[in-house]
Order: C-alpha cells, then sequence, then structure tokens
C-alpha cells in the first residue's frame, strides 16, 4: 500500500493523476515524466512549423518545467514516510 503525501497529490491532480493506493509510485513518475515530454515536444513542433516565435520560447520551456516541479524528486519522496 502506498500512502501518498497530499502536497504531491494536489500537484499531481493538476495534470489529472489520480494514483491510488495500489498505484505504485515509479508508474505515477513515468507517466508525469511523459506527460512533461510530451509538452516540451509539442511546444518545439511549433517553433519548427514556425507558429510561435524563436524569441520567448526559452521561457516558455522553463514555464513548462515550472508545471513540473514533481519530477525533481525521486518517487519514493513523493510517500509519506513509514
Amino acid at each position: 500500500m502506498h500512502c501518498y503525501r497530499s502536497d504531491v497529490l494536489e500537484q499531481l491532480w493538476k495534470h489529472g493523476v489520480q494514483p491510488t493506493t495500489n498505484t505504485q509510485p515509479e508508474l505515477v513518475h513515468e507517466f508525469v515524466s511523459d506527460l512533461y515530454r510530451y509538452e516540451l515536444r509539442k511546444l518545439r513542433d511549433c517553433l519548427v512549423r514556425r507558429e510561435i516565435p524563436k524569441t520567448g520560447y526559452y521561457d516558455r520551456v522553463v514555464e513548462i518545467r515550472c508545471r513540473y516541479p514533481l519530477l525533481s524528486a525521486k518517487p519514493q519522496e513523493w510517500l509519506l514516510p513509514n
């Protein structure tokens, strides 16, 4: 059984992720990481198609990164201590 910290659950819910106590934290971390990479690729594709200007691209990348602070922590750090 995995008991996620409330602050972690709050961040996960912002991405539409609602793990249960049976959900492995590594699986959730991988899913959130996939979402992050998807957003970065989508942004890069917009840049390549010239839908957004190159000026400010870096700032948009940083903005996306700031939406995923959980990725800087290991999955086991998302859980309450035993």
